[in-house]
């Protein structure tokens, strides 16, 4: 958290935050999203305590101005509000961080990487509720994608950041 905190401290006009927001109900969902909340049906709408979807402290203090960006996949990009956003602001550059390596960070990744967006992942301020998946994505990330990923530290993208 202290490294995704001095990231957004940088510049939070500019950071977006986006949630995973699921559904109020499991069958509002399509295809196997469904069974997924049927297994998880305590992290629907319906049944979660909403403070739990809100954004952590210390990010709560940054939005406003930084933006939020609900979203029901794990992809970003899931929606449309992102790519519009980021189009609206001529942004071609993203520095990736957040939960979890292996799955909302991989998603949108790997969505950033088919719109052609520099992907810039802090190595530092991603994690997963799995070591070994997460080891293995940044494997992947540094391996099979060194030509469409970049893997920084927050210190070394803080000393590159232009704001």
């Amino acid at each position: 958290m202290p490294r995704i905190v001095a990231l957004v401290e940088r510049n939070p006009t500019d950071t977006i935050f986006t949630r995973f927001m699921p559904p109020a109900k499991g069958d509002d969902m399509p295809g196997t999203w469904r069974r997924f909340y049927r297994k998880w049906r305590s992290v629907t709408r319906e049944r979660i305590d909403p403070s739990l979807l809100d954004l952590l402290a210390p990010l709560n203090g940054f939005a406003p101005p930084a933006r939020i960006i609900d979203k029901s996949r794990y992809s970003a990009f899931c929606g449309g509000a992102l790519e519009r956003l980021l189009a609206e602001r001529g942004i071609d550059t993203l520095v990736l961080s957040g939960a979890e390596t292996d799955v909302c960070v991989l998603a949108t990744l790997m969505a950033a990487i088919d719109h052609g967006y520099r992907a810039i992942v802090a190595a530092d301020a991603v994690c997963s509720s799995s070591d070994v998946c997460h080891d293995a994505l940044m494997t992947l990330y540094n391996e099979r994608f060194s030509e469409q990923v970049e893997i920084a530290g927050t210190t070394e993208i803080l000393g590159a950041w232009n704001t």
